[in-house]
């Protein structure tokens, strides 16, 4: 009697586990299937920052910004992120010339103060030469070298390769000048 008993009791015991586990599994199911969905039309949160209101109080695509940057004297070619830091750079560069003197670091970069606090969104980040990017909120450092740490990426400077941002950017203190 004892042994039917207890039987009775695991038999119930895995009925009940086999019914937890397969809810589990439809939970597991679930989630995977909303992480995927999540994924294929992006992260529900990263729209936010490609859209604007017009006038009508709609919602529409921010357009891409444009600005110019001359490193001394040298125009360069540069894709701008669309992101919160590279929209307030452009405001501060909307109400006249954003002057940054720089200065050679680590024999990498060229770094200087913007002379204003810009929101930063800092992730881990390795960089590439001709990257642009912001440290500490209040700081632009333009890479002709790489480096690993945690930036805000504003920009890349394009149609130069390793060597011409070495000579552009390599050696003393250099003159950055954004406008829009």
């Amino acid at each position: 009697m004892k042994k039917m008993l207890i039987i009775m009791l695991a038999l119930a015991l895995i009925v009940m586990s086999a019914g937890c586990s397969s809810d589990s599994k439809e939970i597991r199911e679930a989630d995977t299937a909303e992480e995927t969905q999540q994924t294929e039309t992006g992260d529900p949160g990263a729209d936010e920052d490609q859209k604007t209101d017009n006038a009508d109080g709609n919602e529409e695509e921010s357009e891409m910004i444009e600005m110019t940057l001359k490193i001394n004297d040298e125009e360069v070619n540069v894709k701008w992120e669309d992101n919160e830091s590279v929209r307030a750079l452009a405001d501060l560069a909307a109400k006249g010339p954003v002057t940054v003197e720089t200065s050679m670091y680590g024999g990498f970069e060229q770094v200087g103060a913007l002379g204003a606090t810009l929101p930063s969104n800092d992730a881990d980040t390795v960089t590439e030469p001709g990257d642009i990017v912001l440290y500490s909120s209040s700081n632009i450092v333009i890479f002709f070298g790489t480096n690993s740490w945690a930036y805000t990426r504003l920009g890349h400077i394009e149609g130069k390769n390793r060597d011409e941002l070495k000579d552009l950017l390599g050696g003393g203190t250099k003159v950055l000048t954004i406008t829009l």
